[in-house]
């Protein structure tokens, strides 16, 4: 007990107490302004980056307040820490390249929470960017049709320096969509032209108007040309049959419903055509049998 209690008194004991006093202290305050927070701001994204920002000020505390503790100790490590630096950078390299990487993401465009991204081979949502890994609410695998499959994914930030980064949902959060529908040679191609085109309007309208001023804002920033965002009805033609390739822009979360609004509208107006548009499937026809000897 008296040796606890000598070391305490001491220099370095004092100095490691109030060190845990600092984090105590910065704890409390944390803990009690992440529990403020939801009170005064309703925005969920505002929210989650007020908390990482309480997060990082608190370690930031800690540091500075174990720095000016130890500051005359650490005079005489100079060339130790010089040497050790170098053996952890080497031995922790992915550690601090993910550190590096949490860093570009929070002052770069590549994505933040709440982004629909395709990174390190992952598609999902962005749920959390931690110092380390960024958690992703995974879609896609055994799901289809842009949907959650209900696993929660984590991928080191430092993939962003080895490999692409797919953003759905960053600069222009739509996306273009098509879709191909087999009409049989005999049908009438102005007839399937101008009832899809306006099928497509029809639906597609509502997003055209938003994806048109996200467009706009894009060809101001970048090199890019003024893509076309209205919806568009081409055809392609083949032995077999007619091709309608019907190109649309969709929200990138609404691509499911949208498509499936649209093949329902579409084989309703084929059946409602009259015989003017019949669905062509593959057909074989034999002209000929192999003769019995």
């Amino acid at each position: 007990m008296k040796q606890i209690t000598d070391f305490l008194q001491s220099d370095i004991g004092t100095k490691l107490l109030i060190i845990l006093s600092a984090i105590v202290i910065v704890y409390i305050i944390t803990l009690l302004l992440r529990r403020v927070i939801p009170k005064y701001i309703e925005a969920s994204e505002s929210r989650y980056k007020a908390r990482k920002i309480v997060n990082i000020i608190g370690y930031m505390l800690i540091v500075f307040t174990a720095s000016i503790v130890f500051s005359n100790q650490l005079t005489g490590f100079t060339v130790f820490i010089g040497i050790a630096g170098a053996g952890i950078a080497f031995a922790l390299q992915e550690v601090i390249a993910s550190i590096a990487g949490y860093i570009v993401i929070h002052t770069s465009s590549f994505y933040k929470v709440g982004d629909r991204v395709l990174v390190g081979g992952i598609k999902g949502d962005v749920i959390d960017i931690g110092i380390l890994r960024t958690s992703l609410m995974e879609i896609g695998e055994w799901v289809d049709g842009d949907l959650y499959n209900g696993r929660i994914t984590r991928v080191a930030n430092s993939f962003i320096f080895s490999q692409p980064v797919f953003n759905y949902s960053g600069e222009f959060p739509f996306i273009w969509d098509e879709m191909k529908v087999p009409i049989k040679t005999h049908g009438d191609v102005e007839y399937g032209k101008e009832i899809f085109t306006q099928i497509l309007t029809n639906i597609d309208g509502d997003y055209v108007n938003h994806a048109q001023e996200h467009w706009n804002k894009m060809t101001e920033k970048f090199m890019i040309e003024n893509a076309r965002v209205n919806p568009m009805v081409t055809i392609s033609f083949d032995h077999n049959w007619i091709t309608f390739t019907l190109r649309y822009v969709v929200d990138y979360k609404s691509r499911r419903k949208t498509k499936d609004l649209l093949l329902t509208k579409l084989l309703s107006a084929i059946k409602d055509s009259e015989g003017k548009l019949e669905i062509a499937s593959t057909a074989i026809e034999i002209t000929a049998f192999p003769s019995k000897k």
